[in-house]
């Protein structure tokens, strides 16, 4: 071959690669623009999918809580905790001051230590509560809490309750995916039968809704949002009078205190180290006018001389001093309305008469039963599902919730003054089988103190002590007069009890396996 053959062949070549590299240049350049232009386009798409599910689920939020009381602010803390993300609206984030949630029983602060919440109870002065003295017509006697197969620090507490609800409101906030908002909830937000969120007023004054597959409403005994969601039938049996009685000691310790008096029960327990709470129980809806002085009047002349002689200079000064407060007492048997997206809970949902000290217990234990019902959920917008486990919920509380309420109306009513024999005879009967000791106090103080809720225990004391009534009156020739009173005591019994767990549902509290529900018991704990 000669030279200029060579020499052409060679620019052949070199050409023909020349422009197999350019190409294959021009081919890479063209697909490094395209990827640039895919992944800015994928952006902008992601970036309007971010923005429509802000709207629809109120920047990814998963629960709206409406509240952060005790009922709401302990949620919140647990539910976040859980990895839900939570956003609390409250009317008010001001420590709240209040004359009632101020005594946690034993078996709520199981719950509490439970919920992982019992370091709030630190740090705010609370006094530990072992048990109650009863005190009726110059006796009296001592019922302590049956604590001992329980650890040490195991106990009720009594404390100031703003410092208790801001303590919890602490530690819910300290969750990066907890967001507790100051605004006052208008209205829910309703989309063909179910809840989609609610709509709300900012501290500021602006009109808002907020999103969430599930609402939670628990803003409190005065809320105004519980009638789209249960049948409400609020009673108010009595108001307390609330005093603190300063630098004063209790006849026993570490104890509440319950003055069977004339007309109703006087209550005294410490709320911190230098402070004694005093309610004084005032049946029906009618006070003494406060500003007349008449209410001040009425505690020193009709209330004082019935208080023990111990603590009764004590509540003569706090009188005196003139801060007295008032709180009307209410009861509302939990009656739902299964909604779609929206739960009750806490004093919104149900309410008993404050006497037991039981409304803290049944929140605590609410929220126990939520959390673990709402554990194997992890898709919180399939509204069928949603919607089964919720009314699980209202099954599965009902257990203990109703023996404590139960109880907290029962008890009120025997403690109350009566003019009727059998009534009477019934007051002093309790004070009396209290007053033996062994199981006839450990197991009423058991439910009483939420550590043994069960509501069959409650039947069976409830009677034994009507049933030690009549026995007393048999004893030692019975009469067809004390036969009659008797009877009537009976009767009184059954007329005191039997309404109120027919308010709470028979089927539900005594036989809660016949109603069906989704969920029973906590999902199996991984392998470790």
């Amino acid at each position: 071959m000669d030279a200029p053959s060579i020499v052409v062949d060679h620019l052949v070549l070199t050409t023909f690669l020349a422009s197999l590299f350019a190409s294959l240049f021009l081919y890479l350049l063209q697909q490094r623009r395209r990827s640039r232009e895919n992944l800015k386009r994928s952006k902008r798409a992601q970036s309007r999918i971010d923005e429509t599910l802000t709207v629809k689920s109120g920047n990814g939020v998963d629960i709206i809580i409406v509240g952060a009381g005790v009922a709401g602010a302990a949620l919140a803390h647990t539910l976040g905790k859980e990895g839900r993300r939570v956003h609390v609206i409250e009317r008010d984030l001001n420590e709240p001051d209040r004359i009632v949630g101020e005594l946690l029983q034993p078996g709520g602060y199981l719950k509490l230590i439970e919920l992982g919440l019992e370091d709030c109870v630190k740090e705010i002065d609370a006094q530990r509560v072992l048990g109650y003295a009863l005190f009726k017509d110059g006796k009296h006697t001592k019922l302590s809490y049956p604590l001992d197969q329980f650890d040490s620090d195991v106990a009720g507490r009594s404390f100031h309750n703003g410092r208790f609800v801001q303590r919890m409101r602490e530690k819910a906030s300290s969750l990066l995916n907890v967001r507790m908002e100051q605004g006052t909830v208008t209205s829910l937000v309703e989309e063909k039968g179910i809840i989609k969120g609610v709509q709300y007023k900012t501290k500021d004054g602006q009109e808002l809704k907020a999103f969430a597959p599930l609402t939670i409403v628990c803003d409190g005994c005065f809320s105004n949002l519980r009638r789209s969601l249960c049948k409400p039938k609020v009673e108010v049996p009595s108001n307390f009078v609330g005093l603190v009685l300063e630098n004063c000691v209790l006849p026993f310790p570490n104890h509440g205190h319950v003055v069977l008096g004339d007309p109703s029960p006087i209550l005294f327990y410490p709320i911190s180290s230098s402070e004694v709470r005093c309610l004084v129980d005032v049946p029906g809806s009618k006070l003494p006018s406060l500003a007349s002085g008449e209410m001040a009047n009425y505690l020193k002349t009709m209330v004082a001389p019935q208080v023990p002689p111990q603590i009764r200079d004590a509540f003569i000064s706090a009188v005196e001093k003139g801060n007295i407060r008032t709180m009307p007492n209410r009861s509302m048997p939990a009656d739902p309305i299964p909604t779609p997206g929206a739960l009750l809970l806490g004093d919104a949902f149900n309410m008993r008469h404050p006497l037991t000290g039981g409304g803290m217990t049944v929140a605590l234990s609410d929220i126990v039963i939520l959390r673990n019902l709402l554990n194997p959920l992890t898709n919180l917008t399939d509204k069928e599902s949603l919607s089964k486990y919720i009314e699980s919920f209202y099954t599965l509380r009902k257990p203990v919730a109703s023996t404590i309420n139960t109880l907290a109306g029962a008890l009120y009513k025997v403690f109350l003054a009566s003019p009727d024999d059998a009534r009477s005879e019934m007051r002093r009967a309790c004070f009396d089988y209290l007053s033996l000791g062994g199981v006839c106090s450990s197991g009423p103080v058991a439910l009483l103190s939420g550590l043994n809720p069960r509501p069959m225990s409650l039947v069976l004391h409830f009677f034994a002590v009507a049933i030690f009534g009549v026995g007393r009156l048999l004893v030692p020739l019975p009469s067809v007069k004390r036969l009659w009173l008797g009877a009537r005591l009976i009767s009184s019994a059954s007329g005191i009890i039997f309404p109120i767990i027919k308010a709470e549902g028979v089927r539900q509290m005594f036989f809660p396996r016949t109603i069906p529900a989704i969920y029973r018991a906590p999902p199996p704990s991984p392998p470790q």
